[in-house]
């Protein structure tokens, strides 16, 4: 039970903090993109829950739920949307460039699979100093039309690096679905071209992702092989930015409904609640809480002061 309440907390901390960041977005305060993770939260949180902090993990251009389902400081991120000094970068690099090494959310690069082979480095650092922790890298469907992807699957393989590489496949690259851009099923043919162990999941349903992200991550961590995880889901938000975008013709009214009966926040809800049936009260607790977490977190970012322009020159390596 405590481990259901645990991936409940962490969903709703998430679409709680990006919807209030969908609704402020217009006041123009937070000058950067945002790209929301609302409707596909349980791939970051049923993943990160089997990871500890000497884990590593690498996130993209859409790293809010990452970020938090890794156990990243909420205050610093609000800040860092917001452009503030007490951000997690000093203010310097916004919603896609999030990180927090005391909790190993080590980096988040907006670059299509710019994450992909730093967590690789990373993993080869670690098996060098022979540590216990894994490097994990999240990225969407379509880094795998990206060289990088295989020329780093490839090294891994042949290093035997311990790695998980984690693919949120939300059907869409920007607004260009799958189909259009990939051969029919190719990500469920990706272990027959290449010798690694292979998951496939629902990625809105947050005990599978656990379980099936569980049995990868202890695998790689008992033998010290790459390991890699497709995760079907879906945003309910723009590619980039906090509105809607239905009304651009390139996804359908009938597909947004199909994928919203099958919402992660909902299902976790009713998974509780068809198993323990007396915690309906637990779970209005844990969303309040958590909206004062997000209430807390934006009036932190509202005070914080703006770096001073002497600042600007610091910790910059080429101009």
């Amino acid at each position: 039970m405590n481990k259901l309440i645990n991936l409940y907390k962490k969903i709703s901390l998430i679409r709680i903090i990006e919807e209030e960041i969908s609704s402020r977005y217009h006041e123009g305060k937070m000058r950067c993109p945002v790209h929301l993770s609302i409707g596909q939260e349980a791939c970051a949180v049923g993943v990160c829950e089997n990871l500890k902090k000497t884990d590593r993990a690498y996130s993209t251009h859409r790293c809010h739920a990452h970020y938090i389902a890794k156990g990243g400081n909420l205050k610093k991120m609000i800040a860092e949307i917001y452009g503030k000094k007490t951000g997690c970068c000093s203010g310097r690099g916004g919603s896609m460039h999030l990180f927090d090494d005391s909790v190993g959310m080590v980096a988040s690069v907006p670059i299509v699979s710019s994450s992909i082979p730093l967590a690789a480095g990373d993993a080869l650092s670690i098996k060098y100093k022979k540590q216990k922790n894994i490097a994990v890298a999240f990225f969407g469907d379509g880094s795998i039309e990206e060289g990088i992807f295989y020329e780093t699957l490839n090294f891994a393989i042949i290093k035997k690096l311990p790695i998980l590489f984690v693919c949120e496949n939300n059907q869409y690259s920007i607004m260009t679905h799958i189909k259009e851009r990939q051969p029919k099923k190719f990500i469920n043919k990706i272990n027959k071209l290449y010798d690694i162990d292979t998951y496939h999941c629902d990625g809105n349903k947050v005990d599978l992702v656990y379980k099936q992200s569980k049995k990868a991550i202890d695998k790689i961590k008992k033998y010290g092989n790459p390991g890699i995880i497709f995760l079907n889901t879906y945003r309910y938000k723009e590619h980039c930015g906090p509105g809607e975008d239905l009304h651009l013709g390139y996804r359908s009214k009938k597909e947004f409904n199909y994928w919203k009966k099958k919402d992660p926040l909902e299902y976790c809800k009713k998974l509780i609640l068809k198993k323990f049936k007396n915690k309906k009260k637990t779970l209005l607790k844990i969303d309040d809480e958590n909206a004062k977490k997000c209430k807390e977190a934006f009036i932190f970012a509202e005070k914080s002061a703006f770096p001073k322009k002497i600042e600007i020159n610091s910790n910059i390596y080429s101009k």
